[in-house]
């Protein structure tokens, strides 16, 4: 993969010719093109969004810019064609440290103990300069960011480039949480993030965030306004999840006349908090006969498997690992069950919820309650409580609600819908900057 390059390799058209008046009004007032930044594609939910928002932009005759820091991940193969991708290059620590301080000399103890003093400091950093020569050689009309030191990133390389490029960062995850989290202790870096992301989203031309909790909880974590945030939801559904749901799904647990299988999706992190789901899992296998399949990869792989032996149900659990299409297994599954400590807008509710899939959620901090319309789509339990996720689990097996209803609360979460408000908001953005 050849890192980014100033050469001028995709036509662009000339503003002022008629094929490059696209959107909702002439070519000045639109974003022609975007620019998504992301630090790379490992498998997750806010990888999968911005994918899936690149995908709609260029349906609807968009450029875009796919901009990674590095160039690795399990959703590289997912980049749609008409995306062009760009990778940055590296810089030293050192090099990149000094030049975070350099820009930041007027608010130096915001950054000093979340990027400058720690020994293992946020990746993106390193990409600052490459990102500053992207934004002053491509000049896209906008730029879309996702996660905090991204974003912080982007903020940061415009300001270097002097380039009039608007900015909108987007925030994934309820950042209180994240930030003291018991998993991120040691990451001390995390703790006196809050701060520098209070001082420097301001100069971001608009925040975004997943949900209304994730909004409500920056602004109370950093002090920014709460009136400057807006709430766009994931875009998560749409036709090719659908047709990924309807595909055959070739694994004997979910043969017709199968026990029930109990479905549990995303990376094996503290966050997610699978040993809760493996023992309200262990306390229904009980009393009935039922399986567990998760879906996913991470650090904790061994250690829930050693779990499942302990409680004695190895046997009906399975650890799946990645798979390329979860739908149809969550098309097949009796419940899925989310148990996360945190979140920002789980992806996996949504999805489920597409497939038409009764699911069970922790009320964790997060977009849980907003997804299941405070329990009324599919039941809520508190974090870590496994006897109440049991009986949750238990109460949907034995009553399970109608699919018609859960697919009609996943459009409120389609891919057409964030798409056209993104959009909306870019161009809006693009149109201020031309009459400046």
């Amino acid at each position: 993969m050849k890192p980014y390059s100033s050469e001028n390799d995709d036509g662009i058209e000339d503003p002022a010719s008629p094929q490059s008046r696209i959107g909702r009004g002439s070519a000045a007032a639109v974003a022609k093109r975007i620019a998504i930044l992301l630090p790379s594609l490992e498998g997750g939910g806010a990888e999968r969004s911005m994918l899936n928002l690149a995908n709609a932009f260029t349906a609807r005759g968009r450029k875009v810019d796919l901009v990674l820091c590095r160039v690795k991940g399990a959703y590289l193969e997912h980049i749609p064609p008409a995306v062009q991708l760009k990778a940055l290059n590296p810089t030293g620590n050192f090099i990149a440290r000094l030049v975070v301080i350099m820009l930041n000399l007027h608010r130096f103890m915001a950054v000093l103990r979340p990027v400058v003093l720690p020994s293992k400091t946020a990746p993106e950093i390193q990409y600052v300069i490459s990102l500053r020569r992207y934004l002053r050689d491509r000049q896209p009309d906008a730029v879309l960011s996702a996660l905090t030191y991204a974003n912080l990133t982007a903020l940061w390389a415009r300001r270097m480039s002097g380039a009039p490029v608007p900015i909108v960062v987007s925030e994934r995850i309820s950042l209180s949480q994240h930030c003291f989290s018991a998993s991120n202790r040691r990451k001390w870096r995390w703790r006196f993030l809050p701060p520098l992301v209070g001082k420097s989203y301001p100069e971001a031309e608009a925040v975004v965030a997943v949900s209304n909790h994730v909004a409500d909880d920056l602004a109370a974590v950093t002090g920014f306004q709460r009136d400057s945030v807006r709430t766009i939801y994931n875009p998560v559904v749409d036709d090719k999840l659908y047709e990924q749901a309807d595909a055959p799904l070739e694994h004997p647990w979910f043969a017709p006349g199968s026990v029930p299988v109990i479905l549990g999706v995303g990376r094996l992190t503290d966050q997610k908090d699978f040993p809760t789901l493996l023992r309200a899992f262990a306390r229904v296998r009980a009393r009935r006969k039922v399986r567990l399949v998760i879906l996913g990869e991470g650090k904790l792989h061994s250690a829930l498997e050693d779990m499942a032996g302990e409680l004695g149900v190895q046997a009906d659990v399975q650890l799946a690992g990645f798979v390329q299409n979860p739908f149809n297994y969550m098309a097949n599954a009796a419940v899925l069950g989310l148990s996360s400590l945190y979140e920002g807008l789980p992806g996996v509710l949504i999805q489920a919820l597409a497939c038409g899939c009764p699911v069970v959620s922790t009320d964790c901090p997060g977009g849980s309650a907003e997804i299941l319309d405070d329990g009324k789509i599919g039941p809520l339990v508190t974090p870590g409580d496994d006897a109440a996720f049991a009986a949750a689990l238990e109460s949907v097996l034995d009553d399970p609600p109608d699919k018609d209803r859960l697919r009609e609360r996943a459009q409120l979460f389609s891919t057409d819908r964030a798409a056209e408000q993104y959009l909306g908001l870019l161009d809006d953005l693009t149109a201020s900057k031309s009459k400046r």
